[in-house]
């Protein structure tokens, strides 16, 4: 069975910083892309950033490019997010995904940015 378990999240001022962790186990996690989605309150899911299995290839999103950097470790089968520079649109329930697409995602960890 696939599981996917984010924990870093929290309450953070405005210009703060978080870094997102996500632990996966029950599949080979070197064999996958990864992402990272977000759902803030009112509004649809949305994608944050993604990366390749060997992680050397990483997109962004335009609303986190810049002030994010997405990273994993496959030896340790846990992906991660730094989030830099935070501001109150980043408000969020953040996911991780298997692949590209959020079908298999964990519960998510919540994000407030408030000061």
């Amino acid at each position: 069975e696939v599981q996917l378990v984010e924990s870093g999240g929290g309450l953070v001022q405005p210009g703060g910083s978080l870094r997102l962790s996500c632990a996966a186990s029950g599949f080979i996690f070197s064999s996958y892309g990864m992402s990272w989605f977000r759902q803030a309150p009112g509004k649809g899911l949305e994608w944050v950033s993604r990366i390749n299995r060997a992680g050397d290839t990483k997109q962004y999103s335009a609303s986190v490019e810049g002030r994010s950097a997405i990273s994993r470790d496959n030896a340790k089968n846990t992906l991660y997010l730094q989030l830099d520079s935070l501001q109150t649109d980043d408000t969020a329930m953040y996911y991780c995904a298997q692949g590209y697409d959020p079908s298999v995602r964990g519960q998510g960890t919540q994000v407030t940015v408030s000061s």
